[in-house]
């Protein structure tokens, strides 16, 4: 008996080890490298036990990831100003919603001279610790592999949207502070587990159906907010009805009552799930904020 187990378990490894990651290429992501397969379920920290096959649709989010990806947008050198940015897309942690909330930003970065890495990670598929670990290994590598393009390794902040907003914050409260980013920009970031001030589906595929309100009051992260969570830009819609405006107004809260530099931005409308486009109708105004935020922390600036 003992050794069938050992067969069987042998024959699921063997078999999550061959599944089919989907990786885009430098045309279709407009990147200017892609570093693949940088880890997987079979080489980083944790598994999170996904066995299908990697899938993208036609709005270019992907499915089941299953493989840890990096798509690089370097700054040209004549307008590189030393800072680099982890770039972290939503997507509820049921998909990650990579071009708009990824490709599209990152371009962005790199149009006024911010080198940026575009994470695909590993949704969590109830294994709450896969998407930091991800994004955590994204941010060590910017800071080492940088430097190669000119990023100041203590420059080096993150960006996400909605799922991946929580996955920024995530990272900027619970790493360790000498590995902390050295800013965060978060757009209508899921934040809290609270009732009616959620979104649901993120927390439910973070922490999976056993999940206890201990486990919800513990990843609220304006309760996990402290004096070294670094300086936050939040940009939100007031209209937004997937995550409550309230979410991140809790979390602004908590870096003021900690003493932390902090702004918030809430648009009039827009909803949700506009970074990245630019015929949103304040498109100009969030990149401006975004722009003027990295001016900010710009180190002898």
């Amino acid at each position: 008996m003992k050794r069938l187990i050992y067969i069987l378990f042998a024959f699921a490894t063997t078999y999550a080890v061959a599944q089919k990651p989907v990786v885009l290429s430098l045309s279709e992501s407009g990147a200017d490298e892609i570093v693949e397969n940088i880890w997987n379920n079979s080489t980083a920290p944790h598994s999170n036990g996904i066995t299908e096959d990697e899938s993208i649709n036609e709005k270019c989010e992907l499915f089941y990831t299953t493989q840890t990806d990096l798509y690089i947008y370097k700054a040209d050198p004549a307008v590189a100003t030393g800072q680099g940015v982890v770039v972290v897309p939503g997507g509820g942690y049921r998909k990650v919603c990579i071009e708009y909330d990824g490709f599209e930003v990152a371009k962005y970065l790199r149009s006024i001279g911010i080198t940026a890495v575009v994470v695909k990670y590993r949704l969590p598929n109830g294994h709450r610790e896969i998407p930091l670990e991800d994004a955590q290994r994204a941010m060590r590598y910017l800071r080492t592999e940088g430097v190669k393009w000119g990023v100041n390794p203590a420059e080096v902040g993150i960006l996400g949207s909605s799922a991946g907003g929580y996955l920024a914050a995530h990272l900027s409260t619970v790493t360790p502070d000498n590995e902390k980013p050295a800013f965060a920009v978060l757009i209508y970031p899921v934040i809290t587990g609270t009732v009616r001030s959620t979104h649901h589906g993120t927390f439910a595929n973070m922490l999976g159906k056993y999940r206890t309100e201990a486990d919800v009051e513990y990843y609220s992260l304006e309760n996990r907010v402290n004096a070294q969570t670094p300086p936050t830009l939040l940009l939100l819609a007031d209209d937004d009805l997937t995550v409550p405006t309230i979410s991140s107004i809790r979390y602004y809260k908590a870096l003021k009552a900690h003493g932390v530099p902090a702004a918030m931005h809430i648009f009039p409308s827009g909803g949700h799930g506009w970074a990245g486009h630019d015929e949103y109708r304040y498109a100009e105004p969030s990149k401006e904020a975004i722009a003027d935020w990295l001016r900010l922390f710009k180190k002898n600036n």
